[in-house]
Order: structure tokens, then C-alpha cells, then sequence
């Protein structure tokens, strides 16, 4: 076990200043969040979807006995991921078929198969994910959240070279952490599809932690006060 004070908050960008003092972070648990916290943001039109109406993606919706699947028309390792990827995560803000779908499924492939692409592009990622996450529209999050957790494991160093970026993206991720869908009667159908949020939070800080290197729990903790090393269970 560690002590807080052990390690140092990562160094982050200039106009993201830490506290001057050397003392350590406030890790107390916060109060509720402010009221309309929770409400949603509307979603400006996302870039993703007029190049898709553009027809400017190499993709088709194919249809088979399991659903619905991307067919490509180019080999995906052949796509130019810092055009791409940046765009399909912009698109991750959409709930509209077939916008969400192709967003979504678009990610997920990319991500399959970009192996040592994906680590250069982080920078290009990380506002579609803070977009996509304030929208506060449940359905963006859980998206959002299965995306994230998907890059993170990759490729290597990826969940590394997030850590300086949890100022802008685990905001969100504090205010509805303790949020869980359950009627209390009865099965919460939402943890069978993975759609449960306070789960899916809790999930996906796990990942960033184990992934995230020696400061990753800190920088954590300094943002989600309420979060437990989960390799202290």
C-alpha cells in the first residue's frame, strides 16, 4: 500500500495549474452535485455526420443473421487514422441511425486494428470524448465509456498518455458515478447489456488505473474523490 503523498499530481498543461502549495490534494468526498448538473446538453451537429451524408466514408451497412456490421470498403489498416479516427469519435455525440451506429461500430473497428497508430492521435481524441461525455445524455455516456475503455487497451502506452487528459474528461464521470439504474423489485436488466452508468464509470476508472501507469490512481483520485484503488479490494 501507498500513501498519497508518496506520489507526486502528474504535471499538467499551463492553463490547467495545480495549487501552488506542495501540500497533498484534496481527496474529501464532495458534496451532490449542483442542481442541473444532470440535465442534458443538446449536441451540436458533429462533423461525423455531414461528411457522412457526403458519402465520405468507405462504408456500408451490412445486414446478417446477428445484426447489423460495418462492410468496408477499404482494408481498415490501410485508412489514414489521423484523418478518421478523430472524426468516428466526433460522431460518438450522435444517437440518430444509422449516425450512432456507424460512429460507434466505426470506433470499435479502428480501434481493432490500429495497433501503433492510435498512440499519436490521443491529443485529436480527447475533445470528441469530453464532448460526447457532457452531452450528459445517457446513452453518449455508456457509448462513450465502452469506447474509452476500448482504447485504452489498444495499444501500448495509450492508457499512459491519458493521464494528463483526466482533467478534461473525468468531470463527468464524478457527477454520475453513483448513478445506477435500479427499480429495486426486480433485475436490472441495464447491467445485462452493459448500460448500467455507475457501473460502467466504476468499470472504466478501473482500466485507467491499471493501465495508467504509477500516477494514474492519484490523478484519479484527485478528480473522482469517492474512487478506491481497485487493487486494494
Amino acid at each position: 500500500m501507498f500513501s498519497i503523498t508518496s506520489i507526486q499530481i502528474l504535471q499538467l498543461p499551463e492553463w490547467l495549474p495545480l495549487e501552488e502549495s506542495h501540500s497533498e490534494p484534496a481527496v474529501g468526498v464532495v458534496g451532490p452535485p449542483a442542481a442541473g448538473a444532470f440535465r442534458e446538453r443538446p449536441a451540436k451537429p458533429t462533423t461525423f455526420r455531414k461528411l457522412y451524408e457526403r458519402g465520405e466514408f468507405p462504408m456500408a451497412l451490412e445486414h446478417n443473421t446477428t445484426g447489423n456490421r460495418i462492410a468496408w470498403k477499404v482494408e481498415i489498416e490501410k485508412l489514414d487514422y489521423h484523418h478518421y479516427l478523430p472524426l468516428f469519435f466526433d460522431g460518438l455525440c450522435e444517437t440518430a441511425h444509422p449516425y450512432g451506429f456507424f460512429a460507434c461500430q466505426g470506433v470499435h473497428d479502428l480501434l481493432e486494428h490500429g495497433g501503433a497508430k492510435i498512440l499519436p492521435i490521443i491529443p485529436q481524441l480527447i475533445l470528441p470524448i469530453k464532448n460526447a461525455l457532457n452531452t450528459r445524455n445517457r446513452q453518449v455516456i455508456c457509448t462513450t465509456l465502452k469506447v474509452l475503455q476500448h482504447l485504452v487497451v489498444s495499444a501500448e502506452m495509450v492508457g499512459e498518455a491519458l493521464v494528463p487528459y483526466y482533467r478534461q474528461i473525468l468531470p463527468v464521470l464524478n457527477i454520475f458515478k453513483n448513478m445506477n439504474r435500479n427499480s429495486g423489485d426486480g433485475i436490472d436488466y441495464s447491467q445485462q447489456k452493459r448500460e448500467n452508468i455507475g457501473d460502467l464509470i466504476q468499470e472504466t476508472l478501473e482500466v485507467l488505473e491499471c493501465y495508467g501507469g504509477p500516477d494514474a490512481f492519484i490523478n484519479i483520485k484527485y478528480m473522482v474523490p469517492t474512487y478506491e484503488s481497485c487493487f486494494l479490494k
